[in-house]
């Protein structure tokens, strides 16, 4: 009987010290982690006051002018990954968009940065993709707005959204370019996951609100689980949030971000219709992007009204190998079935075979503007 007590004494006591064993090995891990954060810390502020030498030099024009170069470096080094890492590449190479961003925020008051707001619109987080949270952002009202921004010299870059894999082009944006001399110097893929927002639960719902294309992007779901709530067009999902927490009964189509932002719970999340919901934006502004080897070209047409001169200028791009990823056409304002033609080609404008086909397509247009050349967001594979 003794022995047994003994047992199991002994066997309380190699379970004890097990346990003050595991506990102290979680506290050193604790302690190595805190000691990293602080060594980023650190180097962090190394890499801040390394920028600002280069700016007092006049190594850095114009600011932030140059910030997406410096992003794109910084990206670069997501190829030291261990391959054995427990990191995700995209994620890494969002967290050195961002570190840049922080490095650059005690100049960033030079550099305005327009997107169509308000905060936490997709646009807002297609920005803070692009540029990182540091970034001096501006919100403005419009798409054309943002345009307005960038030919006032007010803003130095703008973010605006030009395709939704869902809904297709985005009118607005098309006819700007068609009235504004503005230049892409980048894009974004934004995956888009509405959410339901609201301070109640989905049977006590009696109104959704959000903007035209979220609704659109949703429909099948609203119809299948809130076919009796009024659906109300507000100006923006940021908005609609925003008013569902004013408001009892009124839920918002928004993203995760903004419920957070306005203190929403999550009622239903991820209720587009298509799982691949993705939403393109354009970088406008800035200086011409250089090749990067993996880039895209955009450009703007506008061919005589006449049978044939559409699939002409398309013999172009035929006959010089070209590949042509986007096509669109946009009615030209005023005008009777005139229209200008979107068109984006893999490839940058610097590459011989595009020049030589953009020699060719100008002698055959009435109107030719190459809107940029920019490296692809290659994000979603």
């Amino acid at each position: 009987m003794s022995s047994t007590k003994r047992g199991s004494s002994s066997g309380k006591n190699a379970n004890a010290e097990a346990k003050t064993a595991k506990s102290s090995e979680q506290n050193d891990d604790c302690e190595r982690i805190a000691a990293i954060d602080k060594q980023m810390v650190e180097l962090l502020d190394r890499r801040a006051r390394l920028v600002q030498r280069l700016e007092s030099q006049n190594e850095l024009s114009d600011g932030l002018q140059d910030l997406w170069k410096w992003q794109l470096a910084a990206e670069k080094q997501t190829a030291h990954i261990p391959k054995d890492s427990p990191l995700e590449t995209q994620v890494v190479a969002e967290w050195l968009r961002h570190t840049a961003s922080v490095s650059y925020k005690p100049l960033s008051s030079k550099t305005r940065i327009a997107y169509l707001g308000p905060q936490y619109s997709y646009s807002y987080l297609a920005a803070i993709r692009h540029f990182g949270e540091a970034a001096n952002l501006v919100p403005v009202a419009t798409i054309g707005a943002v345009f307005q921004e960038l030919l006032r010299d007010q803003s130095k870059f703008g973010v605006v959204p030009v395709e939704n894999s869902t809904d297709g082009r985005v009118v607005d944006t098309l006819g700007m370019f068609a009235r504004y001399p503005v230049h892409i110097c980048g894009e974004v893929l934004l995956p888009i996951h509405h959410c339901l927002l609201g301070r109640c639960s989905r049977n006590e719902v009696t109104e959704v609100h959000s903007k035209p294309q979220a609704l659109s992007q949703c429909r099948t779901w609203l119809a299948q689980h809130l076919p009796d709530a009024r659906l109300v067009e507000i100006t923006s999902t940021a908005a609609a949030a925003k008013l569902a927490a004013e408001k009892q009964g009124v839920a918002a189509i928004a993203s995760r971000e903004a419920g957070v932002h306005h203190g929403l719970h999550v009622i239903d999340a991820n209720i587009e219709d298509s799982a691949n919901n993705v939403t393109r934006f354009v970088i406008l502004g800035g200086s011409p992007a250089e090749p990067t080897g993996k880039d895209k070209t955009s450009i703007m047409f506008q061919v005589p009204h006449k049978p044939g001169a559409l699939a002409d200028a398309m013999l172009v791009f035929r006959k010089s190998r070209l590949n042509l990823t986007w096509i669109e056409s946009f009615p030209i304002e005023g005008s009777r079935a005139e229209y200008l033609f979107f068109i984006e080609l893999e490839g940058h404008q610097e590459r011989p075979a595009i020049r030589q086909a953009l020699k060719h397509l100008e002698k055959q247009a009435l109107r030719l503007e190459v809107l940029g050349s920019y490296p692809k967001d290659q994000s979603l594979g």
